[in-house]
């Protein structure tokens, strides 16, 4: 954790006086600057980039977000596998509160986004107080954000999972682990701002850290408060609650302690927080894009029958873990290339889109090998029932073939949220789901249930809409314009 390089300050970086690196020293744990110097000729050797340092820097990144990544959905796993032996009814009615607590927090994921971009950009421009300050502003932000949230859900609760067609001892435990597991809201929208700002600044171990103690903590919490003290589902709700409070406390202690150090303000700054709001609100809209398209799916496989709809969840979820890995990748472009772009170095910047691309495509040409030619296997892992192994097995063999087109999509989105893109990446979601709404409506339409219906709705998805935004995305790479944030 002590491995800290330095960045050379930037000419007119007004904290040069201090001489301290984004965190100080290398006796500040968990921050590490990024590894680039600022000098475009030591990238170099005579025209052409090292690609080799490059893929360096492209890893050291990548795998802790990754790491990081894993880490996270274990809380449902557990809660489920804790909540499962209770009751049905529990189980159930923890499926609907887990269900808007993350639809939730999912739409909320622009606080990490914007936050490593921003974060990313002033501090490859040298200007490493404002960095960690405009951290310090998002982290603000995401509380406020959090708290509001928190008291509209706990009083809305019972309505919301009503909403859901909830009834009974399902609806009763569902409001019951939704109101004693808002008071962890707050903390769980501070961890993606934290966890923003130090993607920022190329630090992705911290928070692969802290989400892999938590996972412990929150599993530990869970049998003691639900078994050993007897609390039942309400127990699994507060030890949630609890486990994503020590993690933004954690956190934001790392952030803070930077920000201490190069005489950053705590406090909050309402142009800051405005500053991040209005960062934050394009990638929102992008974010909500994304979930009514994945929202459509599951309901033209819904229509479709019940062996369609089974199905679905199996490829649903192995294309969530692909996701992971292709996420990884995106992360690591987010934040170099925010860094690239702040330090002014256009030649860095393509090469690392070039070679990010490359990574992308190709971690999703091995995944899609391994969905297209191991669907007979992977699908008995989920389920006995041979018509659900058959249809999850079609709808494998399309994810594979339209993988390493995922691979680039989930990249080449990194990089213009990294650039700051979240205008242009608003309006090409949207786009987007226009695009493939027909489609999907066709499906409906004239798909079957089973095997050829799963194999339809996935070239749909897999194909169409990935495709479009491969080529919304594409044709804003190929210009200049992204560059320039705002443009």
């Amino acid at each position: 954790m002590g491995d800290v390089r330095r960045t050379p300050p930037a000419a007119d970086d007004p904290d040069d006086g201090h001489g301290e690196d984004t965190c100080a020293s290398s006796s500040t744990p968990g921050v590490h600057p990024p590894e680039a110097p600022q000098d475009p000729s030591v990238h170099r050797s005579g025209t052409a980039l090292d690609r080799r340092r490059i893929d360096r820097d492209i890893l050291a990144l990548a795998w802790p977000a990754f790491g990081a990544l894993i880490a996270e959905p274990l809380f449902v796993l557990v809660d489920s596998a804790v909540v499962g032996h209770l009751g049905t009814a529990q189980l159930a009615g923890l499926s609907l509160a887990s269900t808007i607590l993350l639809t939730l927090v999912g739409l909320c994921v622009f606080l990490a986004y914007a936050t490593t971009a921003a974060v990313a950009r002033l501090l490859g421009a040298g200007h490493r107080r404002e960095a960690l300050q405009s951290g310090i502003d998002g982290i603000w932000l995401s509380l406020g954000l959090g708290v509001l949230l928190a008291v509209l859900l706990a009083v809305a609760a019972p309505w919301a999972v009503a909403a859901l067609g909830a009834q009974d001892d399902v609806a009763t435990h569902a409001t019951t682990y939704l109101r004693w597991s808002v008071a962890g809201l707050p903390g769980m929208l501070v961890v993606l701002a934290a966890t923003g700002v130090l993607r920022g600044l190329q630090d992705t171990r911290t928070p692969l850290w802290v989400a892999s103690s938590g996972a412990v903590v929150n599993a530990v919490g869970d049998v003691v408060l639900v078994y050993g003290v007897g609390l039942g589902i309400a127990g699994s709700a507060i030890a949630t609650a609890a486990t994503q409070l020590l993690m933004a406390a954690a956190l934001t202690a790392v952030v803070v302690r930077g920000a201490r150090r190069l005489g950053a303000s705590l406090r909050p700054h309402h142009a800051g927080i405005w500053a991040n709001a209005v960062a934050g609100a394009p990638l929102l809209v992008r974010t909500v894009s994304l979930r009514l398209a994945i929202l459509l799916t599951v309901s033209v496989a819904t229509s479709l029958g019940p062996v369609t709809l089974a199905a679905n969840q199996v490829v649903n979820s192995l294309w969530g873990l692909a996701a992971f890995a292709l996420d990884a990748l995106a992360i690591a472009g987010q934040a170099l290339i925010g860094h690239g772009l702040g330090s002014g170095d256009t030649v860095r910047v393509r090469a690392l889109l070039r070679r990010s691309l490359q990574w992308g495509v190709g971690a999703g040409v091995v995944v899609g090998v391994v969905f297209a030619a191991g669907g007979w296997w992977l699908a008995p892992l989920f389920t006995p029932d041979p018509e659900v192994r058959a249809a999850a097995a079609a709808g494998l063999l399309v994810c594979g073939l339209c993988m390493p087109m995922a691979g680039w999509v989930f990249v080449l989105d990194g990089v213009l949220i990294g650039a700051g893109d979240g205008r242009y990446l608003a309006w090409a979601g949207m786009l987007t789901l226009v695009v493939y709404a027909p489609f999907a409506l066709a499906v409906r339409a004239w798909a079957p249930d089973g095997a050829a219906g799963l194999a339809w709705l996935w070239a749909a998805f897999a194909g169409v809409f990935m495709l479009a935004r491969a080529v919304t995305t594409g044709v804003r790479a190929r210009g200049d314009r992204w560059m320039v944030t705002g443009a």
